[in-house]
């Protein structure tokens, strides 16, 4: 095997381990978020609806950061 080809899948690999690294925040804050709104929803049963669409909004911004993640990977590995 050539040097370049083993440094190649190296890389390669560095920068899978990298992506899986990035998606763990986003996991744990989809998490948080979820359960803030059902704490949020057992306080008070009214605001519902409300606290449902501030969890969308909030993990709509925590997965972005998967996808930047995501991206970052692709930009890099080529």
């Amino acid at each position: 095997m050539d040097a370049t080809t083993v440094l190649a899948e190296i890389s390669g690999n560095i920068a899978t381990v990298g992506y899986g690294l990035a998606a763990i925040g986003p996991a744990i804050g989809v998490g948080i978020v979820v359960g803030k709104t059902i704490e949020g929803v057992a306080r008070q049963p009214e605001l519902a609806g409300r606290l449902q669409v501030l969890m969308y909004i909030g993990i709509a911004f925590t997965e972005a950061l998967a996808f930047i993640g995501i991206a970052t990977y692709f930009i890099f590995t080529n």
